[in-house]
């Protein structure tokens, strides 16, 4: 590609945003959270919140909801099929996802299938770049997604039912209710999604032949006050998914993944004057079933249980001084086919501080330890700071170590699982600069990250493939958020704008790493003239290469969806909307061998009372 054909995406992307990030906000008597690191420890850090509203207007699967909001690239093996993040630079595995506080990436491979979580069934979804793994432990080197049930306390009764309908014969369907009293909160989500997904390969005369997909999920959150001083907080999440991983360009499949995952959380919460005790006690579990041919009976499987305590107590020393001092126990028992049965234990202190001097300035610090009986873990730290140089600009920088652990896969895999293996480890810096004039905001941070004992599989010499700490990898880059709004009379018109620029490569080596685009972009124009509101999106991502030496890659593509929607009002408010996404019809990878599909419409009915 060249400067001048990349110039003109570069500055149409700077656009980016949706109608919904800018509906009226109602202000809550009360609202209780159980990741309360996340807002009070990350002021050094850029965290991208979405809100409800804006997560109404994506698809349901978190790839779609973040491919369009935020810098991450996804590779995604098809629509619906198996999805990965990179978060500057990095692999799925250094990509934490925590629900209401909690990791929840997999124990077995270390990450999360993005296209697994259902985004209805959270209220606020945010983003945070950069390390973050001496709050939340393993995988936070790139940066972590936070899903979160917020309760308040007040006077309420709402439910919502949304329904979906588009091509290849894809339904969606989900229903919330909230209640709400002074003393007792709770916020309920059903989803159901399926799909024949059995599109046409643009380009090709072939289809999508058993990519066919359906799961339905379950997320519940309750709070009860017990008195002015203590309140209980439960979230269960239940999730089971059937997903036929579909064919390639070249190659049938029979594949048939069935999973089930469910999360339980019980908090407890003491306010007492400047001293806040949270006691946490969560029990997760992830199954699986991995069937070769879905017409037999034959499969291998998995599972592995996780039982996690936490106490959590903050000590306010005045409004502008917290302390922050974390304990927790992590007890992982994994079985199944392919894996040792193995019990693991892993035990960790953290002591996180927030000082803020003057208005202008503030500085956070922490560090962590954890104590494993499978390995050595690293003495984690951050370091941080936030200066408001004028009213206009401010200075965000950060300094800290992370890491990610290795997985049941790498230590217990039968035959070939390494118990010798040492984590993941990462230094990272950056420099962050906002500016704020006039309705628009602009960010613009520069980053760099070491890494070092990079976990890989490679054949040993008798041609078996083992996993070993083989690697040690170069990242630096530039993340650029810009957004606008603007009011007139009843019309408002906004944008907003994401871009990443991104160099990862291994040491000693001139190539990018595997499925790294050094270019990303988002960008979006939407206008709203009292109940109609329509919008208009497009993703840039740039070339990226699927084999070690750069010598083959996937060409750069622009992907377009236009929208447009109408609130009728009756009852609390019925949404009318459609949907057409890669507009252009265009043809295009994310992943070698398996095309994404053409033009193709959605149609939505979302309905509050």
């Amino acid at each position: 590609m060249t400067l001048k054909q990349f110039i003109l995406p570069f500055f149409l992307l700077l656009c980016h945003t949706l109608v919904a990030q800018q509906d009226s906000i109602v202000q809550l008597k009360e609202v209780v959270i159980s990741d309360t690191q996340l807002r009070d420890f990350s002021g050094t850090q850029s965290v991208q919140k979405l809100n409800d509203s804006v997560i109404g207007r994506n698809a349901a699967s978190l790839t779609s909801l973040l491919q369009y909001n935020t810098v991450i690239y996804f590779k995604e093996n098809g629509l619906g099929m198996v999805s990965s993040p990179s978060f500057r630079g990095s692999t799925a595995q250094q990509t934490a996802v925590i629900w209401n506080g909690i990791n929840i990436n997999s124990q077995f491979n270390g990450q999360t299938d993005f296209n697994t979580l259902n985004t209805r069934d959270f209220n606020v979804i945010s983003v945070r770049v950069g390390g973050g793994s001496v709050i939340y432990g393993s995988s936070a080197i790139g940066g972590s997604i936070h899903l979160d049930n917020e309760l308040a306390f007040d006077n309420k009764f709402t439910n919502e039912l949304r329904t979906d309908y588009g091509s290849y014969n894809t339904l969606g369907v989900n229903y919330k209710v909230a209640t709400a009293t002074n003393r007792f909160s709770t916020n309920v989500s059903i989803s159901h999604n399926s799909s024949d997904n059995d599109y046409k390969f643009p380009g090709y005369n072939v289809r999508n032949d058993n990519g066919q997909y359906k799961n339905t999920s379950l997320n519940a959150a309750f709070a009860y006050r017990l008195n002015a001083k203590n309140v209980l907080r439960l979230y269960s999440y239940l999730f089971n998914g059937e997903r036929h991983f579909a064919r390639t360009i070249s190659a049938p499949s029979r594949s048939l993944y069935d999973d089930t995952n469910t999360r339980n959380l019980l908090e407890w919460t003491g306010n007492y004057n400047r001293f806040t005790s949270r006691l946490k006690v969560a029990y997760l579990q992830e199954k699986y079933k991995y069937f070769e041919d879905f017409a037999t009976d034959s499969f291998t499987f998995g599972q592995v249980k996780t039982f996690i305590s936490r106490y959590d107590a903050t000590y306010d020393f005045s409004s502008k001084l917290k302390l922050n001092a974390i304990a927790d126990y992590t007890q992982n028992n994994g079985e199944g086919s392919d894996i040792l049965n193995h019990k693991r234990n892993v035990g960790s202190g953290s002591l996180l501080m927030k000082h803020a001097p003057t208005e202008r300035f503030q500085y956070e610090l922490g560090i962590r330890k954890e104590i494993k009986n499978a390995y050595q873990s690293p003495l984690l730290f951050s370091a941080g700071a936030n200066v408001g140089v004028a009213k206009f600009y401010s200075l965000k920088v950060n300094a800290s170590r992370n890491f990610r652990i290795p997985t049941y896969n790498d230590l217990y895999w039968q035959g070939s699982g390494n118990p010798n293996l040492k984590p993941e480890s990462s230094y990272q810096a950056e420099v962050g600069n906002v500016f704020s004039y006039a309705g628009a905001t602009l960010s613009v941070t520069g980053y760099y990250i070491k890494l070092r004992d990079m976990l890989r599989w490679v054949p040993d010499s008798g041609n078996i493939w083992r996993p070993e700490n083989v690697g040690k990898v170069s990242t630096y880059g530039v993340e650029s958020v810009l957004s606008y709004q603007k009011q007139f009379g009843h019309s408002r018109v906004t944008f907003n704008g994401t871009y990443a620029y991104t160099v990862s490569r291994e040491d000693g080596s001139s190539n990018q790493l595997m499925y790294v685009p050094k270019h990303k972009a988002t960008a979006a124009l939407a206008y709203a003239y009292k109940n109609i509101s329509v919008y208009y999106r497009h993703l840039f991502t740039g070339e990226v290469f699927y084999t070690t030496d750069s010598s083959a890659g996937i060409d750069p593509y622009n992907v377009s969806a236009i929208g447009a929607e109408y609130t009728f009002k009756v009852l609390k408010g019925c949404s009318l909307g459609a949907q057409v996404s890669n507009l252009y019809n265009t043809e295009y990878l994310n992943v070698a061998s398996r095309p994404m599909p053409g033009r193709n419409y959605n149609v939505y009915l979302n309905l509050k009372f």
